[in-house]
């Protein structure tokens, strides 16, 4: 029996899926205190918890979590302050800073994850 291009569709969704949630990793975003004109504005700093190593000018995206998630973060300083844990991966724009594309909340973050972040 031959698989129908439907099913066949939903695979490869599935395998794209898959390999995304796998390069996804722990990242604690802050504010690095750089202030701007005109945007994009590099003023956010995300540490990459597996690694150590942090990316200086990489906003946060946001758009692929639930909107009660979305309006979470909205209504905090979590952001500012890294008091959250975000899953998500970073990507390399050609023009502009790199973006941590966020698939996740996953905890609050400890004190020791947010050491790069301002005090408060």
């Amino acid at each position: 029996m031959r698989p129908t291009i439907p099913a066949l569709a939903a695979c490869l969704l599935l395998a794209a899926a898959s390999q995304s949630a796998a390069r996804d990793g722990a990242y604690v975003a802050c504010d690095n205190g750089l202030r701007c004109f005109k945007a994009p504005c590099p003023s956010t700093t995300v540490r990459d918890l597996a690694t150590g190593k942090l990316w200086k000018g990489a906003s946060p995206d946001i758009g692929r979590l639930s909107a009660s998630d979305q309006q979470r973060i909205r209504e905090t300083d979590a952001l500012y302050y890294g008091r959250l844990v975000l899953r998500g991966h970073i990507v390399r724009q050609a023009k502009g800073p790199s973006a941590l594309v966020v698939t996740g909340i996953e905890r609050k973050a400890k004190p020791a994850e947010r050491r790069h972040c301002p005090k408060g």
